[in-house]
């Protein structure tokens, strides 16, 4: 994996703060039409792409309710330790649903590989699944009286 996507780290209290200042300035700006510039400490002015305000708005929020955010390029391939933890599942239950074909991966000598981009095809597939059940299961509820 790359350097991009190392362990996420916890923001202190401080930088919570600053995150929560930082995304409500940027909250009203992200739907501005405009590009956001950064000024440098150096006096340099950067200006990001629209899609890096969003981005930047989004990882901001998440930081300023004290949560750690990993960004993980759509190309990228994990570990079958990194895809597990991704998904919230164990290594072993990740390498059956590999072994079933549920996830495609690659095998890099005699480890296995999986495409972030699989994961994310997998896991949507799975909270539809998901979600289609729970809305048969409220729809029988309703059908029996069972007053849930």
């Amino acid at each position: 994996m790359s350097t991009l996507l190392e362990r996420p780290v916890l923001p202190s209290p401080q930088d919570a703060e600053l995150a929560l200042q930082a995304s409500r300035m940027l909250a009203a700006f992200r739907h501005a039409d405009a590009n956001l510039k950064v000024q440098l400490d150096d006096g340099r002015v950067l200006t990001l792409p629209r899609a890096a305000t969003h981005l930047l708005h989004h990882l901001l929020t998440e930081m300023a309710q004290g949560n750690a955010v990993t960004i993980i390029p759509v190309h990228a391939e994990l570990t079958t330790q990194e895809a597990a933890d991704h998904l919230n599942v164990s290594r072993p239950y990740l390498v059956k649903l590999l072994n079933d074909g549920k996830i495609p991966f690659r095998m890099v000598g005699t480890h296995r590989r999986v495409k972030f981009s699989d994961l994310e095809a997998f896991r949507k597939q799975a909270e539809e699944t998901r979600g289609a059940a729970m809305d048969e299961l409220a729809a029988q509820s309703q059908e029996l009286g069972m007053g849930y």
